[in-house]
């Protein structure tokens, strides 16, 4: 029999099981992935929220914890566990030199992201250079990690785990263990739970992340007792290029160009406020708008005076010298389009343009809205991006405590399941996204898991 199991491959399973093992567990970490796609959605991931009274190392000014906190209230409405929300904000606080010394390197933010440089620390080679550090660490501690592990099937009875079993090369196999960790993430993957929730719609959704999450491991543990926590239509869901693929097109996909121009749907209308907060806090909500739009598509629009402020996509822009133009080539009705941009010009005040704050510039009149970044489109070329929703990472999952441990339908909590990462990312994602903090709850509740299993374990 194992000590710890750990199922799933990304940054909070990792963080569980160097933990563990660090404690002296027994570890075996089961990654659904092959070797190489090995690390969830964690290997598209780029930076960490970290909360900092003083500027320290890669971070610049302060980003106090109240802050922090009143970010996160705003993108979710206030839908967040306050408690469980302040524990990770302040472990966020001292976490870069826990991670550094597992192999992790930093760097401070680059041209394109220097709004984020007070806020978010940088990986140096992204988030795949993190997960590879991190597993040269699990194996060095003599963690036993088995790829191409597709858990389907969790024994627990009253709420205690038994054993899992699994698929490997078309074998199954089963495992028995003292202790269960759950980071297999959520069911993002799952196209038919995907439907489930969203209907229809989600057939033209496009999957930014790992093609790995099934959510599995999700239903079994729910099956098992479980509390579920979340809305299963609540996603990190952003604007990706209609043209990436249905899978792992990662954060190259990206449309970084919102907040600089306009957005319209397939009938050519602006449908909401482009210029609303900073991009940071906001990119993620633009998913599930573009979700709620005819056929699901809608199209960014620039001019030149905003084609070199923003990251490019890794797909060119259609570009052409009009606006009627510009529609053609995106397949819209070009006096529809026309008039759409002639109302949006005749509502642009004049201001001070500073895409680093929420500046003076900004619409009059107008339904809805362009609060902040308002320039008029009126000089060639002109750039348009087709955008889907792109979804990394769903919000249902298992309700825990602040051990990590999951809740059970009583409200008591099972004696030996913990859980990390987006499997219970709800607990503090309500709705709405915060860039970085996934991979701060990630590494805050992996850390707190795989430290109470191993407690657990040596008890």
């Amino acid at each position: 029999m194992e000590d710890v199991l750990v199922i799933g491959g990304g940054n909070a399973a990792l963080c569980a099981a160097i933990s563990a093992a660090e404690l002296g567990a027994r570890v075996l970490l089961l990654e659904c992935a092959p070797k190489d796609f090995r690390g969830g959605n964690s290997r598209h991931t780029r930076n960490i929220r970290c909360m900092h009274d003083t500027p320290v190392d890669v971070l610049t000014d302060a980003y106090p914890e109240d802050e922090y906190f009143d970010d996160l209230l705003r993108v979710t409405g206030g839908e967040t566990d306050e408690h469980l929300a302040r524990l990770t904000i302040r472990s966020s606080s001292d976490v870069r030199a826990w991670m550094a010394a597992r192999g992790v390197h930093f760097q401070r933010a680059l041209s394109g992201t220097l709004q984020l440089s007070r806020t978010n620390a940088f990986f140096l080679g992204g988030g795949k250079a993190l997960v590879n550090a991190y597993y040269r660490t699990a194996e060095r501690l003599g963690v036993r990690i088995v790829y191409e592990a597709d858990v389907r099937k969790l024994e627990m009875t009253d709420g205690r785990f038994l054993a899992a079993s699994y698929v490997k090369n078309g074998e199954a196999q089963r495992v028995e263990a003292r202790v269960l960790v759950a980071a297999a993430g959520g069911f993002e993957s799952n196209l038919r739970w995907l439907r489930e929730a969203w209907g229809p719609a989600a057939d033209n959704f496009l999957v930014r992340g790992t093609p790995y999450n099934m959510g599995w491991v999700l239903r079994e543990l729910i099956d098992g007792g479980a509390q579920m926590i979340g809305d299963p239509t609540q996603c990190h869901a952003i604007a990706i290029d209609a043209r990436s693929p249905k899978f792992d097109g990662g954060i190259v996909t990206r449309l970084d160009s919102i907040t600089l121009g306009i957005v319209v749907n397939k009938n050519g209308d602006r449908f909401y406020d482009e210029g609303e907060d900073l991009w940071p806090k906001r990119y993620a909500i633009w998913g599930r708008l573009i979700a709620q739009q005819p056929d699901q598509i809608a199209y960014s629009i620039v001019d030149a005076k905003m084609q070199r402020r923003f990251m490019p996509s890794v797909y060119p822009p259609i570009e052409a010298n009009t606006i009627p133009e510009l529609a053609l080539a995106l397949g819209l009705d070009p006096h529809a389009l026309k008039k759409t941009v002639d109302e949006y010009n005749l509502a642009v005040e004049a201001g001070t343009f500073d895409h680093t704050i929420l500046d003076d510039c900004k619409t009059h009149y107008l339904t809805p809205p362009k609060s902040h970044w308002a320039q008029h489109l009126d000089t060639p070329p002109y750039w348009g991006y087709p955008l889907r929703p792109g979804i990394t990472f769903t919000y249902l999952g298992v309700k825990v405590n602040e051990h990590a441990r999951v809740l059970l339908q009583d409200g008591v909590p099972s004696p030996n399941v913990f859980a990390a990462g987006e499997i219970m990312a709800g607990n503090i994602l309500g709705k709405g996204y915060l860039g970085g903090i996934g991979m701060t709850i990630g590494t805050t509740f992996g850390r707190i898991a795989g430290e109470g299993a191993a407690r657990y374990v040596m008890a």
